[in-house]
């Protein structure tokens, strides 16, 4: 079989494209693709078809619910709303920092369906510009919200400035942007510190490999004949 899905657990510093190219090399399929990016600075689970019949079929995956575990740093704000950028506002320390309780009545404000502006560093196109490419030229353009659904937000621990969260969110959610509307709430600015997509519907990126872990005499091991839902 030379055909199917891998589920790879993308590190840190690697473009989704990168984990593309570098499948290719190792497999000799040329035809590769996956469904859905992530940011360099992210880590986790992502879906890559390999050969033709599986990249046509990427799209069911595109639009299944997401689960990502985020470290939010408290006190700053970022241009980029995660810590690859420059700082652009700080917290002074002299306020006094918000309580867990204050934060868990902010983070249920955003469960549901809400609507959800896309961040200016990020690949979505605008009359077909990629607002990454403005972005890096100082440019700051209108952009119309996204409706999304966060379906849960749990905290899995607190200590200033410290917040790690768990979300459950449909696809087009900007994790990046939450955070950084969270610390818009709290009067303190946030910023993603860490990013680790943990689940696509019900697969998940435990026990996956990471793109190194594949050779060409192994990687056809780790290949998975998920059958079609729209069959």
């Amino acid at each position: 079989m030379n055909t199917g899905f891998l589920l790879i657990n993308k590190p840190e510093e690697w473009t989704s494209h990168d984990v593309v190219g570098y499948l290719r090399g190792v497999t000799h399929i040329k035809k590769i693709g996956h469904a859905g990016t992530l940011d360099p600075f992210a880590t986790g689970l992502l879906i890559v078809g390999v050969g033709r019949a599986a990249t046509k079929r990427l799209d069911e995956f595109k639009n299944l619910d997401k689960v990502y575990t985020t470290t939010i740093t408290l006190g700053k704000t970022t241009d980029t709303f995660d810590k690859t950028g420059t700082t652009t506002t700080e917290f002074h320390e002299k306020n006094t920092p918000p309580s867990e309780k204050k934060i868990r009545e902010i983070i249920t404000s955003f469960i549901g369906t809400i609507q959800q502006l896309p961040p200016m560093y990020s690949a979505k196109k605008v009359n077909g510009k990629k607002l990454y490419e403005l972005a890096r030229k100082g440019i700051t353009i209108e952009r119309q919200p996204n409706t999304i659904t966060i379906h849960d937000i749990t905290i899995i621990s607190y200590t200033y400035p410290t917040l790690t969260i768990r979300v459950t969110c449909s696809t087009g959610t900007y994790i990046r942007t939450l955070a950084h509307d969270i610390g818009q709430k709290l009067e303190t600015g946030a910023y993603c510190e860490t990013l680790h997509r943990d689940a696509i519907g019900p697969y998940t990126s435990i026990n996956k490999p990471t793109p190194k872990e594949l050779t060409t005499e192994n990687w056809q091991s780790y290949l998975l004949d998920i059958p079609s839902e729209n069959k």
